[in-house]
Parts: C-alpha cells; structure tokens; sequence
C-alpha cells in the first residue's frame, strides 16, 4: 500500500480536528453546565427533557393559577368577614330598638346607625377584585351585580353561576360565589321564620316559633294562623281549618310548632309559619323592613305591635343571614386551605421533575473536567504527531 505525503498529511489535519472538536465539546459542557448541549449529544435523553420540561410549564402555570384564585378567595373572605360583623352589629341594633322604653326620636337615631351598615353592605356586596372585574356578579362581573330599584330597594341582577379556575389538573376550583348565595340565602339548617301580615290591626305580638316536635307528620309544612273576633269572643284557625278558641298567653301549636300571642288580636289579622327558605332571604329586604318600621312613629297599640312583630321576625332573619354568610365563609376557608396543600404537593411535583431533569441532561464536572484534561492531552499528542510527520523528508537520510 503507498502512503503518499498528502495522505498522510490530511490523516493527521484529521485527527487534529476532531480531537479539537472532543475538546471544544467537553468545554461547551462545562461552560454551560449542560450535558446534553445539542439533542446530538444524546437524541434520548434530549427527548426526554423535552417532556419533562412541559410538564414543569404546566406546573408553573397552575402555580400562578392558584396566585390568583388565592387573592380572589382571600378578598371575598375579608369581605365576608365585613359582612359578618355589619350583621351582628345590626343584631344589636335591633335588639337596642325593641326596647318599649324608647322614644320615636330614639329608634329613629337607632335607625340612622342601622342605616348606616345598610349602605356599607352594599357596597360590600358590590365589591370589585383586583381586575376590576365585581365580585358577587357570577359571569356577569363586568357591571354591579346590586343596583337601587326606583323605591330605592335593592336588587340582585348578576346571574347564578359561580366562576371558577383550574388550579390543578384534576380541580377546577369556585373562586367567586354569585351575590345570590350569599346575600339572598339561608343555610339548609335554617329552621321556621313566622311573620305578622302587614295589614293587621290588633296589637297582638308573637314570640317565636318554636319547635316541640320534629316527628310531627306535618313538620316542615307552611302554617297560616287567621284570628276571628265576633261578639267579644276571639278564635283562630290554622290553615283554614275549624275555629279554636283562644287565651292570651296560651300557644298556638300546629305541626311540631308552638307560636305564642300576646296583646288583642284583632278580626282578620293573620300570621304565617313557614321554612326560612319559602321565606325572605334577602338580607337587604329584612334591612328595608327593619328601616321602615324604626323610621316611622309608633304611637297606636297596632303599630307598636307591628313595630314589635317586625323586629322579631328581621332578628330571626339577620340570625339566619349570619349562619349562612358564615357557611359560606367557612367554605372560602376550606378552599384556601385546599389551594395550600396543592401548593405543597405542585412543590414536591416540581421537585421531582428537576431532579428527572437534572438527571437527564446537567453535568458531572467530575467527569467533565477529567475528560476535559483528557481531551487536551489528546489535542496535543495530535498536534505534536502533525508536526514530527510535516517534519520527516527522504532526503534528510540521502
């Protein structure tokens, strides 16, 4: 075989050149601290990383998922929390208002006050989040879900779904309770709510209901109970039924319930019984009725009892208005909870992807730096090779 000088000399260009290319790769490595420089360096692994990568995108984006379902819940808590104690200050307000020592010129000042968180809670209940976008409004969150109707009420024109945000791959998450949920309901657990006629005219008052008998068949039925007056003698009815004869202080009982009168009926007059949810529920409805009543003189045995029958029946309300906003607050809780332990467990997700990752493609300076000096040792063996064969000639022996 004939080894010309050519040969001989691209052999060795050859070899220098790809020990320079070992070199320059090895140094790439430890300059970027990456093993898999280029998906050449090892098509698997880089494929791999490929995928490991995604799944901490996905990861990283459900982290920022739940940044903001966090800020949304934490509002509405403190909001709730606001609203929890407008309405156990109204409470007390109402229970102050009762007192049959007041005057008209001091429940109107009591009324002032009640007022006064009136206005607060809807602006409460009108609340807008850090994207401007109202809180209570379900998906109709780009207008004020509270507005004033033209007798100056409060109505409710949001819609009643519920927003949520995927915050996990498996859990889509409520980040927002519609204004319905949480200002125009009760809790399941609410019992009865009684509630005189507005047109009455005696100056019987009720105290209660209360509840004697959970097994009765008829429990958990409406009630309405009719007063009749002829001839000096009073009677009433429940539901239409046949006519009872009556006594001041005796209770009326009727499905498990027992409703006590006090004052002098009068013909005609009529209260009902019912479960708090076919009842009213709408905390600024019971906040208009306790407004009219305190803003109004009561002078005459009927208003005085309708004054007395109204406050008894918005307590029993705003008692279970507190109940339900605080349902509803522990639920907020429980989610921000929730949104801790997925934080914990996206932590320990996250974790083990760059830990996967790291194994895949990071570096073993170890390694890399002793097949760095190797590589250069090759380097130079090659280019001294080059230049003791550049160097040989035929007629350095003639």
């Amino acid at each position: 075989m004939r080894i010309s000088t050519v040969t001989m000399f691209e052999q060795s260009v050859s070899s220098m050149n790809r020990q320079q290319g070992e070199f320059m790769r090895v140094g790439q490595q430890i300059a970027s601290g990456k093993r898999v420089v280029n998906p050449s360096d090892d098509p698997q692994a880089a494929s791999r990383a490929v995928r490991v990568s995604q799944s901490l995108a996905v990861t990283a984006q459900y982290g920022d998922a739940r940044v903001g379902a966090r800020n949304a819940l934490a509002q509405q808590e403190s909001i709730l929390n606001s609203v929890s104690d407008a309405l156990a200050s109204a409470k007390t307000l109402l229970v102050q208002a009762a007192n049959g020592t007041l005057t008209d010129a001091d429940r109107d000042s009591v009324a002032s006050e009640l007022r006064g968180l009136y206005e607060a809670m809807v602006g409460q209940a009108n609340a807008t989040d850090g994207n401007g976008r109202f809180l209570f409004g379900g998906y109709q969150d780009g207008s004020e879900p509270f507005v004033r109707a033209a007798d100056g009420s409060v109505n409710y024109v949001g819609d009643n779904n519920v927003r949520a945000q995927q915050v996990d791959s498996s859990r889509l998450m409520p980040v927002a309770d519609n204004g319905r949920t949480i200002f125009q309901s009760v809790h399941s657990g609410a019992g009865y709510v009684a509630e005189a006629d507005p047109g009455n005219t005696g100056s019987a008052t009720f105290t209660g209901p209360k509840v004697v008998d959970v097994a009765d068949p008829a429990y958990g039925d409406p009630f309405t109970v009719d007063f009749q007056v002829a001839a000096g003698v009073t009677t009433f009815t429940v539901n239409g039924g046949p006519p009872q004869a009556w006594a001041e202080g005796v209770p009326v009982q009727a499905g498990g319930l027992s409703l006590s009168f006090d004052g002098q009926p009068a013909d005609g007059d009529r209260f009902q019984m019912d479960v708090a949810s076919n009842m009213n529920t709408d905390v600024f409805r019971s906040f208009e009725k306790a407004l009219a009543v305190l803003e109004n003189p009561a002078q005459t045995p009927a208003e005085k009892a309708a004054l007395e029958n109204t406050l008894s029946t918005v307590m029993r309300e705003f008692d279970n208005s507190l109940d339900n906003v605080l349902t509803n607050r522990a639920s907020v809780g429980s989610r921000l909870n929730e949104l801790d332990v997925l934080d914990s467990v996206a932590g320990n997700r996250t974790l083990n992807y760059e830990q996967n990752l790291s194994d895949l493609v990071d570096l073993d300076y170890v390694e890399a730096i002793s097949e760095y000096t190797l590589r250069q040792v090759g380097l130079q063996a090659a280019q001294k090779a080059f230049v003791d064969v550049k160097g040989m000639s035929l007629f350095d022996y003639l």
